[in-house]
């Protein structure tokens, strides 16, 4: 039975891809779209990349995307990859080929001709679909049952995939994120299980990176809950091991219910305890961002307001605190309190005044403080230590007032200050 997702994939209608197409597919070649574009477009979810997989040896696709009017980049040549320039949208082409050595990381390949065995040496059977440029579907692996069915499944023997590029053990969970329904297949999870100290030969950056993807899904509490059922959470992230995974659920079905996007970092700060310290280390340790670093950090040193503070008094709290970090905690808090109401009223109240707050600090805006050194200076202080020591003493008579007192009555106050020291 042929299946075509003609109808379903607009980006097939892209008249330089299909110049792109025919020019590789000339004079004996072969040229088909490969991969998450495919997967995609039969799941009817969005196609941001579009790879092509082609029987024409690199220095061919140059040749010939070159001669079609493209630019082309040799970005991965040693690996069959060029990537084709068409106006602003990049193109893959990789050349089909075969793993000749892997040592769970890295393969060395040759370059083939058979559309079967380049199909066979990649990971899941959703992932190995291609299409023709007619829209036709090509299946070599059974990936269309699996699409259909919603199962994440290694092409092939679990294990072997596994042993060739151990990152495909977070790929499983990530992809079962993703696309997967119910319980992920047995025999990729065993393996996954299985073969998990293979995880300390990856590099932080792509540990992080998959895990960021997963934690990006509209849904990844399944997935965590296999990872850790699998042992593979507690390897890449020992930080959830006794805080745990159970908020996960509570913050996605909070999310949704009041339009949250998807945000992998509250939801990496769900599963973590809110220390700074061993924050730190595990943002060293996985290498991420500095801003992503700073953030958590922010939300693990917040202190979430009482139960009685006023509005007043929350702007003041905010105005010594980092607003993201006070909105991270409070959105967690909120989550908790929520799913306590459904048999707490206590906890319902409480829930009705996190939101409160919650709403109150995504408009809050920090006002500046209006004196400045300068401006002491100038009143006749002598520059040094207690310029600074005044001008902290004035801010926090200016906060107490509820940043009312402007600069001329809070100038009008120095030597009622200066006194004081």
């Amino acid at each position: 039975m042929t299946v075509s997702i003609a109808g379903k994939a607009p980006w097939l209608k892209d008249e330089a891809l299909q110049r792109l197409l025919a020019a590789l597919s000339a004079n004996g070649e072969g040229a088909r779209v490969v991969g998450g574009a495919v997967r995609n477009a039969l799941l009817g979810q969005e196609v941001s990349d579009l790879d092509i997989a082609t029987t024409c040896v690199p220095d061919e696709t140059i040749h010939r995307a070159q001669a079609a009017g493209f630019k082309a980049v040799p970005t991965g040549i040693s690996h069959g990859t060029v990537t084709v320039v068409a106006g602003k949208r990049p193109f893959e082409v990789t050349t089909l080929r075969a793993d000749v050595e892997t040592d769970g990381r890295h393969a060395a390949v040759a370059f083939g001709r058979d559309w079967q065995v380049d199909a066979n040496r990649r990971d899941f059977t959703i992932n190995a679909l291609y299409v023709e440029a007619d829209g036709t579907i090509v299946d070599l692996v059974g990936g269309l049952a699996d699409i259909e069915s919603r199962t994440l499944r290694f092409i092939g023997d679990a294990e072997q995939r596994i042993r060739e590029d151990y990152l495909r053990i977070l790929r499983f969970f990530r992809f079962f994120a993703w696309y997967g329904h119910g319980r992920p297949e047995s025999e990729g999870l065993k393996a996954c299980a299985r073969l998990k100290d293979g995880l300390a030969q990856l590099s932080a950056e792509r540990i992080w990176s998959e895990l960021k993807k997963m934690l990006a899904a509209p849904d990844p509490s399944r997935a965590l809950l296999w990872m850790r059922q699998a042992g593979v959470l507690t390897a890449v992230l020992p930080e959830s091991e006794k805080w745990g995974i159970d908020a996960i659920h509570g913050l996605v079905k909070t999310g949704n219910e009041l339009g949250w996007p998807a945000d992998p970092l509250l939801r990496l700060a769900s599963m973590i305890p809110p220390n700074a310290e061993r924050i730190h280390a595990m943002a060293v340790r996985l290498k991420l961002s500095n801003q992503e670093r700073e953030r958590l950090e922010a939300w693990a040193r917040a202190v979430l307001p009482n139960a009685e503070i006023s509005e007043g008094g929350f702007a003041k709290r905010l105005y010594r605190s980092e607003k993201q970090g006070m909105m991270d905690r409070l959105r967690l808090a909120l989550v908790s309190a929520r799913m306590e109401a459904l048999n707490d009223n206590a906890a319902m109240m409480r829930a009705g005044h996190l939101s409160k707050l919650l709403e109150f600090a995504g408009t809050y805006e920090k006002p500046k403080f209006p004196v400045t050194g300068g401006d002491l200076i100038a009143a006749g202080l002598e520059k040094g230590p207690d310029v600074g020591k005044l001008q902290r003493a004035l801010e926090d008579a200016w906060i107490d007032s509820g940043f009312t007192l402007d600069r001329d009555a809070l100038l009008a106050t120095i030597p009622e200050f200066i006194g004081k020291a």
